[in-house]
């Protein structure tokens, strides 16, 4: 029998002090709900959970994009609908100014209304925009660059750089509409320059502008439909994703705490194994009495 080397001691402490490292990863696990804290406690599934988490994250960024797209949107369909009373006001009072009934004086107040109407039709493509970005017609104001065509928006709603939605292109004002003619036939009422003639032109001219705004219109409602039916399936998306990433990456309590208990049982029962092996060096002794 050997004294010097107590080997068995020796053997239950190493165990013991494993025991003790998997109870401070138990214990670390149950006081943050996660199985993996880090890398070493499972490398690959380290992996998985961190690309599944981009991933949520780069689509939860694209439903925001969405949902500022969509708001982008109504903004220019309401813009768009305050545009479309004012033209069928201007076709009404055309065809009131194409009777005979209408004196000459009228259709000078006429004019003036129609002026009137045309230009602030004009304002509202100048004002409107989202964050700085003017929706219909190039940019704000009412210069000939300002009042320039407005190029397609385009929207990424989605993780990837091919995940886009656009509008086409804009341009709501009198030019975009056709009606110069008319604007520049009510501008100087002083000439009495609308007569019946005129105003007969004047509702076709808006008819047709009527058309492409409701084409206008169109366009940004189906926009819309298309960009809330990706975001509704981005959140689908984003919610089975992460339900993945917590079968990865979240500890299950139950089988965690059950593995906890089992571990505090070794540990104590190998506390009990070092004092015997201890006690059994000191047995040893009794031959030398």
């Amino acid at each position: 029998m050997r004294i010097n080397t107590n080997v068995s001691s020796l053997t239950a402490q190493e165990a013991s002090t494993n025991t003790n490292k998997y109870i401070s990863n138990s214990l670390e696990k149950l006081s943050t709900g996660l199985k993996i804290n880090k890398a070493s406690d499972d490398a690959s599934g380290l992996a998985i959970a961190d690309k599944l988490r981009t991933q949520v994250t780069s689509i939860n960024q694209g439903i925001a994009n969405g949902n500022s797209a969509i708001s982008l949107l109504q903004i220019a369909d309401k813009s768009m609908a305050e545009q479309s009373r004012i033209l069928d006001t201007v076709k009404a009072k055309l065809i009131q100014a194409s009777t005979d009934t209408t004196s000459t004086a009228g259709r000078v107040s006429i004019a003036k209304d129609v002026s009137k109407l045309l230009t602030q039709l004009n304002n509202i493509a100048g004002q409107t925009n989202y964050n700085g970005t003017y929706l219909l017609q190039a940019s704000g104001g009412t210069g000939t660059a300002a009042s320039a065509q407005k190029s397609a928006l385009t929207f990424q709603i989605g993780e990837k750089i091919a995940d886009t939605i656009s509008t086409d292109a804009i341009q709501a004002n009198t030019t975009g509409y056709g009606l110069d003619t008319l604007s520049g036939a009510v501008a100087n009422t002083a000439t009495f320059s609308i007569n019946q003639d005129a105003a007969k032109a004047g509702q076709t001219a808006v008819d047709s502008a009527i058309t492409t705004l409701n084409e206008y219109r169109g366009n940004i409602g189906s926009t819309q439909n298309q960009v809330e039916s990706a975001v509704r399936n981005l959140m689908t998306q984003s919610t089975n994703i992460k339900a993945a990433e917590a079968v990865i990456r979240d500890v299950d309590y139950a089988e965690e705490s059950a593995n906890f208990n089992k571990l505090n049982i070794i540990s104590q029962a190998g506390s009990y194994a070092i004092s015997q092996a201890n006690a059994a060096q000191q047995n040893v002794l009794r031959l030398l009495q």
